[in-house]
């Protein structure tokens, strides 16, 4: 084996240990307890599902997970992985005044069994995109991929309309904040 191709050996296993730190270009996920509450900030990784539960398993009083700045999330399977752990654990969602859920955020909002949102937050949806470059908004209504996600609003009681209305609100690299009125039509809050 060549010098130079165990350099680029070298370089390549480097690159891949230090992957995580180099494509680390958001800020993870942080819990605050805050007597029966859990404040959330941060974007929604792999991670955050094994901390959430954590932070459940030792403080039992937590009722609400108060969604204070989610702006979204870098791995979609994984959010709706938590999202349904929320669910189960019968947990409510609460954004508060001058807080901001998008994206994935809202996703998991949506899985609160109570949903409130004080005055003056931001709830942004728009078009999911993969890695391969598909735009969910571009790919046919009867298309495979739509499915995990029309079966998850579903099990959430959430009207499928709701998800092709964030498929054709904004595109994946924009953002669609929502109306008071949006909210009411497709039930995004339970009061």
């Amino acid at each position: 084996m060549s010098k130079k191709l165990i350099s680029v050996l070298s370089i390549s296993a480097f690159l891949f240990g230090c992957k995580n730190f180099i494509e680390l270009d958001y800020e993870p996920v942080e819990f605050k307890i805050s007597g029966e509450a859990v404040v959330m900030t941060g974007v929604i990784d792999s991670d955050t599902e094994e901390t959430l539960k954590t932070i459940i398993d030792e403080n039992s009083q937590i009722t609400t997970i108060v969604m204070q700045n989610v702006e979204g999330s870098v791995d979609d399977e994984a959010n709706l992985i938590l999202a349904r752990y929320v669910r189960e654990s019968s947990l409510n969602t609460h954004v508060p005044k001058g807080g901001l859920i998008a994206s994935g955020g809202t996703d998991l909002f949506l899985s609160g069994v109570t949903r409130t949102v004080s005055s003056n937050a931001k709830i942004g949806v728009h078009s999911w995109a993969d890695g391969s470059g598909n735009e969910g908004a571009k790919l046919p209504k009867n298309h495979p991929e739509h499915s995990k996600y029309l079966n998850y609003y579903r099990t959430m009681g959430i009207p499928e309309t709701f998800y092709w209305f964030t498929l054709e609100a904004a595109s994946s690299d924009d953002m669609h904040w929502m109306s008071n009125e949006e909210q009411k039509l497709y039930k995004i809050t339970t009061q």
